[in-house]
């Protein structure tokens, strides 16, 4: 045997909590704690249930392998079955045995054990795929389910992790470790009972060593899974130290920080060095104890055989049939221990996956807005507690009203945003358009009213149309193209080997960020939302195509709220109502003639921005 691989992980800080016994040495946690910004992590007891239910729903398939292995291990008890009579007949009457029967009886037993155990191994494997499918069906209807700011917070690299490592791993897991270990009990039962038909003594015999391999197991998987939990988490955070120092290199260079990523690269490569120490220690003292349980039962076997043999309470032919049956668990016997050690990596990937359902629904407050009114009232949020990011915010937006947000950076602009979007609800206060509460209406039903779009852009693998018609599956080819007409994109896609057929993605024709920005836009004007919130949405364009791009926009959006969180303060110049924003506080509220006359943090603005254009 050898060591399983491992991927990323990452536990509570109750997996801490347990040491093991004194005469073991574990390393320190080191601080590995979970961070609250992460996601959470399913316990055991919920990784156990959702195991059995996947048994459960998959039973069909899993007793047409458990059959198709019944039939392959009935086929190789018959050729030691077939010599252990043929030595018996030896010993008895060697000129009458039928050498040439048994070699085309034991001929026809393999050709058919070896057709059944493709056909096993065929099943077992469409089985662990069907399994698989369930599990991703159930995650992605999970993660589409939950509410933005929770993945927001988690991180995308988080999310990410778990739709790629833990599912890569938790494959290898399903689609061997399942079928195969329910091919070894089978083996092991179909054994048993043939060594009951041919001397039931050897039952208890075969059994010796079974009190120590369930003892020595117990006591390996009792730590084990909380050890490869840590140490898959250890090696995580080994990882994403690195990936951030490689792709950070210029900014460390430009703060002397090397030093400190030095530091903290060997760190944390300690850490994982010295869990992983602790795993193999965890396994150097199971798999020895285990090797020697399997030569045990063959000795005892010998041993007993030769004392009823003498007794003549035992055939030659019984003793031998029996030996070869004991001989024939330690490959089945071998691979249940071996794959239920390797499906520990694949629990703590699952309970990683599985972690997404034991988040908290959404509050959900179904209600129909009456009217297109946006209005904030004493609105608070915190991201931590005691620092509060916006405090006390009110205003009202008429429909049709086109406001601009401005501020220093820091200010809370981009989390009022997320706000009024619908993105979250405030910690306290209300967000509402027409006197609902935007924050816990539907998902769908909150973007049928108010749509947001940043600086971050998705292009998925597919044609641009299929891109585009995200916002809106019925929209005609005619619709499609006057969008991208009115975010100056039209040009560009034209231009494309096949226009809107032409696959674009992972894969397909590559788009510039300024152009995956102005497919984000697009979308925007097919959902076709009476309000909209535009947080740095040109951020990825020169100054001169951005203007022209709201120029363009300005026309489409006519008549619509459209809520602007403005960085380059020529959008703010076009507002009609432009909202100052100041450690989380409105301090200015007018229009741009009325601001500057007023001589305040807006007229300062917007002199600096003027000076540095």
């Amino acid at each position: 045997m050898k060591g399983k691989p491992v991927s990323p992980s990452h536990l509570p800080p109750s997996a801490f909590q347990s040491p093991p016994p004194r005469t073991e040495r574990i390393p320190k946690d080191f601080g590995l704690e979970r961070s609250s910004s992460r996601l959470p992590i399913a316990s055991t007891k919920t990784v156990n249930g959702e195991m059995i239910a996947l048994i459960r729903k998959h039973l069909r398939g899993f007793l047409l392998v458990a059959l198709l292995q019944l039939v392959t291990v009935g086929s190789a008890l018959v050729t030691p079955r077939v010599f252990g009579n043929l030595l018996g007949q030896l010993g008895v009457d060697a000129h009458h045995v039928h050498i040439k029967r048994a070699i085309l009886i034991a001929g026809i037993a393999l050709v058919i054990q070896t057709l059944f155990a493709y056909w096993t191994r065929v099943k077992a494997s469409i089985l662990g795929e069907f399994v698989l499918s369930s599990l991703r069906e159930r995650f992605l209807e999970r993660v589409v389910e939950l509410p933005p700011n929770i993945i927001e917070r988690a991180g995308s690299g988080e999310l990410l992790a778990r739709t790629t490592t833990d599912i890569d791993h938790i494959t290898w897991a399903v689609r061997d470790a399942f079928p195969i270990i329910t091919i070894c009990l089978v083996e092991l039962t179909s054994i048993l009972i043939a060594i009951a038909f041919t001397a039931p003594i050897f039952i208890a015999v075969v059994l010796t060593s079974a009190p120590v391999i369930f003892a020595i197991t117990r006591r390996y998987l009792r730590k084990s899974p909380q050890a490869y939990r840590v140490e898959s988490s250890s090696y995580a955070l080994m990882n994403s130290i690195l990936v951030e120092s490689a792709e950070s290199g210029r900014t460390i260079d430009a703060l002397r920080l090397g030093e400190d990523r030095i530091e903290r690269s060997d760190s944390a490569l300690g850490r994982w060095v010295e869990w992983e120490r602790y795993t193999l220690r965890l396994r150097t003292g199971w798999f020895p104890y285990v090797e020697f349980s399997y030569i045990v039962p063959i000795g005892v076997v010998l041993l007993v055989g030769a004392h009823f043999y003498n007794t003549g309470t035992l055939t030659i032919a019984q003793i031998t049939t029996s030996l070869l049956y004991a001989q024939m668990m330690i490959d089945p016997l071998e691979g249940l221990l071996w794959w239920i050690d390797e499906l520990q990596g694949g629990k703590a990937s699952l309970s990683r996956l599985l972690g997404i359902h034991e988040i908290e629904e959404r509050e959900i407050k179904d209600s129909d807005p009456e009217g297109f009114e946006v209005r904030a009232q004493d609105v608070q949020y915190s991201y931590k507690e005691g620092r509060e990011v916006l405090k006390g915010i009110s205003f009202l937006v008429e429909p049709g009203t086109r406001i601009a947000i401005v501020g220093p950076s820091g200010a809370g602009k981009s989390t009022l945003g997320k706000l009024l979007a619908g993105i979250q609800p405030p910690r306290s206060g209300r967000v509402t358009i027409g006197d609902s509460e935007v924050g816990y209406l539907p998902v769908e039903k909150a973007r049928s009213h108010v749509a947001l779009v940043t600086q971050e852009h998705h292009i998925f693998v597919g044609t641009l149309k299929d891109n585009l018609i995200l916002a809106n599956p019925l929209a005609t080819d005619d619709e499609i193209w006057a969008a991208l007409d009115a975010v100056d994109a039209k040009e560009w896609a034209t231009e494309l080997p096949q226009a809107l057929q032409t696959l674009v993605g992972t894969g397909g024709a590559r788009l510039l960020p300024a152009q995956a920005q102005q497919v984000a836009l697009a979308r925007l004007v097919l959902a076709d939302p009476h309000t909209l919130i535009l947080d740095e949405a040109t951020s990825l364009l020169d100054q001169r195509a951005a203007r022209h791009l709201e120029s363009s926009l300005s026309g489409v959006l006519e008549g619509r709220t459209v809520i602007a969180i403005a960085h380059r303060l020529q959008t703010a110049h076009d507002a009609d109502i432009i909202a100052v924003i100041e450690d989380g506080k409105v301090t200015e509220w007018g229009s741009h003639q009325e601001l500057m006359i007023a001589q305040g943090p807006y007229s300062q603005l917007w002199r600096s921005w003027r000076d540095e254009t």
